[in-house]
């Protein structure tokens, strides 16, 4: 009876979540709280720390929240990939909510100076859960809105007063759900703090959203829905101060800015920083009061303009990033203690109070420095803007207006056409962005290309000059155009095609064109591709058309003419991509007819595999996968790289392998080279490239090393220099300058030969010796455009491939040095991986002897 007594006594404590903190734990010393108001574990039935809070019983008590509290209203933003919601809860007192809209004019007009400095509470905007990995960045919200829903005393309420707060809630509950899905999948009775547990792995894949994209470097790009949502509601109320909630590496003590003090970006006034030293202050006095490890002002940075903390301070709001050494699994051994999940919340939550009485001590400095911020942009901005235009992509410029008008940025259609640079700008096609607005450092940031740094230490990209990374035509010009009304940027339908007597033809420069091109060939439909321009008559006269656009005759088709029309409806209505029907098969071009079989080539649709994992880098992966799979709608099989030996390979036509290790076990290797000799094609992007130029071209990297001068003495240098010399190297995420062979497979459609494409690695790639051919893309003589690359590099990448294409058997290597769809955000060098998918076969090997000649270098 005894032993049954003991035993079932230790199983009780075994089973006591050891890690799991009571609401008391996270209330304010010295402060009632309403007992009416639930607490998480009394909604939940476990306490904060005891176990990953899930969205599915964390959204339900924060809504519970709001509905039973006259302090908070919560909005419905938007939506995930995956339909899960992204919220936002707006907190202040019941007058204030009484007259909301009211209060947020007011203070738009006090932002502009038409309005008194005390006219409106402070807007202050907290972001909770951008990467699903970090736990207590998400939990903090939980005791936040508990605080200020249950609350009491004349503190809470002169806050109330004088604040109107917005909490985001969480900004990524795709990755959230995937971390609290595997934490529970290895959680374990005993509690298990050893980090080489499986509990606490799981870091990248839970940081990102569905399609493995980093939120954190949205805020300027904007291409995942969970980002287009929070940045409608964020420039709807031009917060006073952002601040952002993360975690880092275990080991790390508590972080919170301001960052490196060299490593700001020039658009943001230095008067920003000072502010935020002083909110620093107050984080800094609870954090003592604690005895707990921090530090500011080191490690990170304020460059690039599309982070959380730092899209902030372009904006005219002050920016703070805080950073917990992550607890992960719930609690996690590190050479400084314990680490546990609920202590990280309680910190965020208390910071977050230190944030919000810091804005309200300084609030007449930040009134006043938010109003001078924009009245200077407004003295700053001057005659003239920027002028852009997509040469025959109208989708790919209205993809561009449609960023430019969620940054809150004016862009007008060109009323009529107007020479500038030496080009002219069709009205009808360009766009005018004028600088004299109140957001002209935010326009300054997208347009303008930076190549000088004080320092070349780089949390993050360098470089990020949109209109190159969306190959635009773009000048700033000084005198202001004919405009016509302001631009929305819809995607606009294509007229529908007559019913052709022939056939039906379309070009390929529309961003669109490759979907358009999948929807033919996945319903078996016959189509082939130019490789050379001609021209078209068609029921609406004459078509001129460029090399790759796509032919579908009607003759031996098993599809009925009915259904291939019906094909060439949808794709003007729902790719936006002009069709037109084709009269006869003789055109006015000689040699160039419409059955020329040298001149127009058969397609086949790609099968596609896209491997990931296993060493291959998610954001690569998941970026591809966004592209072909959200973008162009075409169907991507997802396989882990470990899984590659064991699929059939006579399926696919395609596989990509990304940047990050490709290596592959030999007899893998070897059958992926007998599959490339019978007709597969290898895409190999970044470090991939390199493993695919050595192991399946068989292309050893040459011996860089040289032999040291005779007597020379070998260099010693101070270790305090190690940080500075090690990053002189580096690239920062920059965009170079490329040459393209517009006449090659992988040209096909872009308008000219000069192409920026985005890098961020040092490596080259070599020149195949026997085929002067295999070139499509390579870097220029002056390549940097945009961003930082010491000169040692920019020589070294200099007149070397971008792009390596190849026959190898019956197949194609595709080798790229960098990444053609770097975030999502770089349309003008997406259509080299489409090319790469459906012309990959148009590619010819040479017959001829190069090895010896000489030849014409094209730069």
């Amino acid at each position: 009876m005894l032993a049954r007594f003991v035993a079932a006594f230790s199983l009780l404590i075994a089973s006591t979540p050891a890690f799991a903190e009571p609401v008391s734990y996270f209330q304010v010393e010295g402060v009632t709280y309403n007992e009416t108001v639930a607490a998480y574990e009394d909604h939940a039935g476990y306490e904060v720390g005891e176990r990953p809070v899930r969205l599915g019983e964390m959204i339900p008590y924060l809504r519970g929240l709001a509905a039973n509290s006259d302090r908070i209203v919560v909005e419905t933003l938007g939506y995930s990939h995956e339909r899960r919601p992204i919220i936002s809860f707006i907190v202040t007192s019941p007058e204030n909510h009484a007259n909301l809209e009211s209060i947020r004019q007011t203070h738009l007009a006090r932002l502009e100076g038409r309005a008194a400095p005390g006219s409106a509470p402070m807007v202050l905007w907290m972001n909770f859960g951008v990467h699903g990995a970090e736990t207590s960045g998400m939990e903090a919200s939980v005791p936040v809105l508990y605080h200020f829903a249950a609350a009491q005393g004349a503190e809470v309420e002169a806050m109330l007063d004088n604040t109107v707060l917005i909490f985001t809630v969480p900004f990524n509950p795709d990755g959230h759900t995937r971390r609290i899905d595997h934490v529970d999948t290895f959680w374990s009775y005993s509690d298990n703090s050893d980090p080489n547990d499986e509990a606490h792995d799981l870091w990248v894949e839970a940081r990102t959203n569905h399609y493995w994209f980093d939120l954190n470097r949205q805020w300027l790009l904007l291409t995942q829905p969970e980002a287009q949502a929070w940045i409608k509601q964020w420039h709807k109320w031009k917060p006073m101060l952002s601040v952002d909630y993360h975690e880092m590496g275990s080991n790390s003590p508590y972080y919170f800015h301001p960052g490196e003090e060299k490593r700001k970006n020039p658009l943001i006034p230095d008067r920003a920083r000072e502010l935020t030293y002083g909110i620093a202050t107050r984080h800094a006095a609870y954090l003592d009061a604690e005895k707990h490890l921090y530090t500011t002002e080191e490690r990170f940075d304020n460059y690039y303009i599309g982070k959380g903390s730092t899209y902030p301070q372009v904006n005219g709001s002050l920016g703070i990033l805080f950073e917990a050494g992550a607890a992960r699994g719930g609690a996690i051994q590190t050479e400084r203690g314990l680490v546990k999940t609920a202590q990280n919340v309680r910190t965020q939550f208390r910071t977050a109070l230190t944030s919000i009485q810091g804005a309200l001590d300084l609030r007449s400095e930040i009134t006043a420095y938010q109003r001078d911020f924009f009245a200077e942009n407004a003295r700053a901005g001057g005659a003239g803007g920027w002028v852009f235009t997509a040469q025959g992509d109208p989708e790919r410029a209205a993809r561009f207006v449609r960023l430019l008008n969620m940054h809150d940025i004016e862009v007008s259609a060109l009323g009529a056409d107007f020479a500038a640079d030496g080009a002219t700008y069709k009205a009808g096609s360009s766009y005018f962005v004028p600088m004299s607005q109140t957001n002209n450092r935010m326009i300054r940031g997208i347009f303008e290309r930076v190549t000088e740094f004080e320092e070349n230490i780089f949390y993050d990209v360098s470089g990020w000059t949109l209109p190159l990374a969306y190959d635009l035509d773009y000048t700033r010009v000084s005198r202001s155009p004919s405009v016509a009304e302001r631009a929305q940027g819809q995607f606009q339908s294509a007229a529908a095609p007559a019913r052709a007597p022939y056939g039906y033809v379309f070009d390929w420069s529309h961003t669109f064109a490759p979907r358009a091109l999948n929807r033919i060939l996945s319903k078996d439909i016959m189509a082939r591709a130019a490789m050379e321009e001609t021209v078209v008559r068609t029921q609406s006269g004459n078509v001129e058309l460029g090399r790759g656009a796509i032919f579908v005759p009607l003759d031996r088709q098993e599809a009925s003419e009915e259904t291939i029309h019906q094909v060439m409806q949808t794709i003007a209505l729902e790719d936006g991509v002009p069709v037109h029907a084709a009269v006869s098969g003789l055109t006015p071009v000689p040699g160039r007819d419409l059955g020329a079989a040298n001149i127009f080539r058969a397609l086949e649709e790609p099968r596609i595999v896209l491997a990931y994992g296993d060493g291959l880098d998610y954001y690569d992966a998941g970026e591809m996968w966004w592209t072909l799979d959200h973008g162009q709608k075409m169907p991507v099989t997802l396989v882990s790289k470990d899984r590659l030996g064991r699929i059939d390979w006579n399926q696919y036509t395609h596989l990509i392998l990304v940047g990050g290790n490709a290596s592959l076990p030999a007899p893998v290797t070897e059958g992926l080279k007998l599959w490339i000799n019978g007709g597969g094609t290898l895409i190999a992007t970044r470090s991939a490239s390199l493993w695919a130029e050595e192991h399946i071209l068989g292309r050893e990297k040459e011996d860089e090393e040289a032999d040291s001068e005779e007597g020379e003495v070998p260099q010693r240098l101070n270790f305090d220099e190690l940080g500075v010399r090690d990053a002189e190297h580096v690239i920062g995420g920059a965009i170079f300058a490329s040459d393209l062979d517009t006449s090659h497979p992988l040209g096909f459609g872009f308008s000219d030969r000069a192409l920026p494409v985005h890098r961020n690695v040092t490596f080259t790639l070599q020149r195949p010796e026997e085929n002067p051919y295999a070139v499509p893309v390579q870097y220029t003589s002056d390549p940097l455009l945009s961003g930082y690359a010491s000169e040692r590099r920019q020589e070294e990448i200099a007149g070397t491939p971008s792009v390596v294409a190849e026959r190898k058997g019956r197949g194609t290597v595709i080798l790229m040095a960098d990444n053609p769809v770097f975030r999502g955000t770089f349309p003008g060098t997406e259509k080299l991986l489409m090319n790469s998918l459906f012309f990959s076969r148009l590619i010819d090997a040479p017959r001829g002897d190069y090895a010896e000649q000489g030849g014409h270098q094209h730069n």
